[in-house]
């Protein structure tokens, strides 16, 4: 592979305007076949196998208009009531506007107000004939557009929903720009030179452009969700300038070593530095792709839209990399070529870690166990409208709901009904059904049963006393459905499946919960193979493994602090006591494990690369130390702006995302790379690299030196140093 990719810079570094024009007419043909694709997304949010699943396969095949998403609006006045003359008149013609919008299911008696007791809060459910994912932005809009319109005469309009949440959606990238600006100012410092900075972020960017136009070009066919690309682009912008900075940073100190030979520098830094990226990415990529083995679509999803994005960087990295490296080589050579020398801080500093290695490991590991102790107390679950801003209308609508109805008129549990048989439902077995659920501990009310035309399928909506997010609302589905529905139903031919969109959470997280351990095995043996054969080893691949896993429980340690613990959640607009959202522990594993390697495999081939040129185990730790740990530092310092930069979104999920994943890479780079693997490699001498022959002859040998001497070659050289 180092051939290939000598070859490939040096052929592009040389030819650099045949480069350049091969790479727009790409993007340009990238980007027509992106904007040429068209098609409807499948259903995206489909649970297999859970009950709240077959609730809505059920209500799909028989019962349609009760199957589709659902939005709700709240009507409120200050002084009367909503039933005073015009405003009722109002309210009416707003609904039978609504009632004509595109995919509504509701009639206008269907949407009949729900009056508080006072009479100064109206609730509204707008039932859709599709699904979420179905809809546009513009139909959420539409519906707020139109509902906005009762509004005058003392009347105000809130609304929420996952149709309204579609059309809250912005698409003023901030969090990007903030990543970017941040990561401007650093390379510029690092480098101390604006073509080297510009050249980082421009093969950075060409990639997360590239992987946008084919996520652009696969959402709708293959169902990625929409939030999918927000977290590409957080994805690829911090590992692909972590990438780019690695290569352009070994190009600079070739083009020291050769001498000022350009294309020389590039073929080196693509056959060193070029090779721990591919090797790096595809760890990110195995990791990610651990999530097919969740079974459930949209985490599945997510991954691949990941995955694509990652392999976009990589590509990015070891080819538009070489053709700017020729276009501005001028500029791209150090002024001073101290800048790229060994860096005495931090030879100072491994001196120091080796000196007690077994301390700082001691010291290191006791640091990520004490962040990883909030961890025992995570909470999965789904956070509700509560922990929106204050200023959104979904909050709005939510707290008027809770003040006016209760807390759960917000999280309404949908039971879906029929008949063993799939004969007609007899209607005194679903008033004793219906008087059951009224009898129930932790219900507030009960709807008349709603039966379709056929009268084989059937709807009861049952309130609970508790928020959606609440841990009682949980334990309340599932005493449902262990025991209290049973026990409803004893005598008669019914089934009843506990559906709607809170019972598809519960399921959600249950169903994560249940194949956790599969994929972080997958995850983990898959990683280690990779190691191997990268690294020829057995110690340092089992090492990774384990303080791996002990900076991503500092990291989900973190994230229970903030969210659950409210520990600083005003900081961030945040509310306190929110439920960990299920997927994003799992999302964050694969990811998190996959970047944590990247550092890895960063550090330790440097420390590779000066034990096989003959450096003692000790020295080779300082000497890999002083030569790339400033780049790493660098490169931790960026991705992890540019991931918190995102916790400036409205989004929950995505500002669980930008802190965990930020505080991940700080948590990482500074007390696993800077001190605890240094350490431990000095701790093991020279064990670290002793691999079993038999597994030798078996896995592939990746070299990252840009060299393909066997291993037996590279020993047989090392002993003879030595001697």
């Amino acid at each position: 592979m180092s051939s290939l990719l000598a070859s490939i810079a040096r052929s592009l570094s040389r030819h650099w305007i045949r480069g350049l024009i091969s790479l727009v007419v790409g993007v340009l043909v990238v980007g027509a076949i992106a904007g040429a694709q068209s098609g409807t997304a499948p259903e995206d949010f489909s649970i297999p196998g859970t009950e709240a699943q077959k609730a809505v396969d059920l209500l799909e095949a028989r019962f349609p208009s009760q199957s589709g998403a659902q939005a709700q609006i709240v009507f409120t006045t200050e002084d009367g009531t909503l039933e005073d003359g015009p405003r009722r008149a109002a309210i009416d013609e707003t609904l039978a506007k609504i009632s004509q919008l595109p995919h509504v299911a509701s009639t206008v008696e269907e949407m009949e107000p729900m009056l508080s007791e006072d009479g100064r809060t109206g609730l509204t459910t707008v039932n859709y004939d599709v699904s979420g994912i179905d809809l546009e932005q513009e139909d959420g809009q539409a519906l707020i557009d139109t509902a906005e319109s009762a509004e005058g005469d003392g009347v105000t309009v809130e609304l929420r929903g996952e149709v309204v949440d579609w059309a809250s959606q912005s698409d003023f990238p901030l969090g990007e720009l903030i990543g970017i600006g941040i990561a401007i100012v650093l390379l510029t410092i690092l480098f101390r030179s604006f073509a080297a900075m510009f050249t980082t972020l421009i093969g950075a960017l060409v990639g997360v452009m590239i992987s946008q136009m084919i996520l652009a070009a696969v959402a709708k066919p293959i169902g990625i969700p929409e939030f999918a690309n927000t977290i590409a682009v957080m994805l690829g912008l911090g590992a692909g300038i972590d990438y780019a900075l690695l290569i352009v940073g070994r190009y600079r100190e070739q083009y020291v070593e050769n001498g000022g030979d350009s294309s020389d520098a590039a073929a080196k830094a693509n056959a060193t530095s070029g090779v721990s990226v591919v090797a790096a990415g595809t760890i990110v990529m195995i990791a990610i792709a651990g999530l097919l083995a969740v079974g459930i679509p949209l985490v599945g999803k997510m991954g691949l839209g990941s995955a694509i994005a990652i392999a976009a960087v990589v590509v990015s990295s070891i080819t538009v990399l070489p053709i700017f490296m020729g276009m501005l080589k001028r500029w791209l050579r150090p002024r001073d070529p101290a800048h790229v020398a060994r860096s005495e801080r931090f030879e100072r500093w491994g001196r120091i870690l080796t000196r007690r290695p077994g301390a700082a490991v001691a010291i290191g590991g006791a640091v990520l166990i004490l962040f990883a102790v909030p961890m025992t107390d995570m909470r999965l679950g789904q956070p509700d409208d509560g922990n929106q801003p204050a200023s959104m209308t979904q909050r709005k609508a939510y707290d008027e709901i809770a003040a006016a109805f209760g807390p759960g008129f917000s999280g309404p549990l949908l039971l879906a009904i029929e008949n063993e048989d799939g004969s007609k439902l007899r209607p005194a077995d679903l008033e004793q059904l219906q008087a059951a659920l009224a009898d129930t501990d932790g219900i507030a009310s009960v709807a008349d049963p709603t039966v379709n035309e056929a009268g084989d399928t059937a709807t009861i909506v049952a309130i609970p006393t508790t928020s959606p997010q609440d841990e009682a609302t949980a334990d309340l589905v599932e005493r449902l459905r262990d025991r209290d529905l049973p026990a409803a139903v004893e005598g008669t031919a019914l089934n009843v499946y506990v559906g709607g969109q809170v019972a598809g959470f519960i399921d959600f997280s249950d169903k994560i919960a249940s194949r956790l351990p599969l994929f972080i095995g997958i995850v983990i043996g898959l990683s280690i193979l990779l190691l191997m054969a990268v690294f020829r080893s057995i110690w340092v691949p089992l090492a990774s493994a384990v303080f791996n896993l002990l900076s991503i429980g500092a990291a989900y340690g973190v994230v229970v602090a903030v969210f659950q613990w409210g520990w600083g959640a005003s900081l961030i607009g945040a509310g306190d006591d929110v439920p960990i959202i299920s997927f994003v522990p799992l999302f964050m594993f694969a990811i998190l494990f996959g970047l944590s390697m990247d550092y890895n495999v960063f550090l330790l081939s440097r420390i590779r690369e000066a034990y096989f040129e003959g450096d003692a185990p000790k020295e080779s730790v300082v000497h890999g130390l002083s030569r790339i740990a400033k780049v790493i530092l660098a490169a931790g310092l960026i991705m992890a702006s540019v991931f918190l930069a995102f916790v400036t979104g409205s989004d929950t999920i995505i500002k669980m995302f930008g802190l965990g994943l930020g505080a991940a890479i700080l948590i990482d780079v500074l007390i696993v790379r800077m001190v605890v693997s240094p350490a431990l490699m000095a701790l093991l001498g020279d064990r670290a690299w002793w691999f079993p022959r038999w597994l030798d002859r078996i896995l592939p040998d990746i070299s990252l030196e840009g060299h393909h001497d066997s291993r037996a070659e590279r020993v047989a050289e090392r002993e003879r140093i030595a001697a």
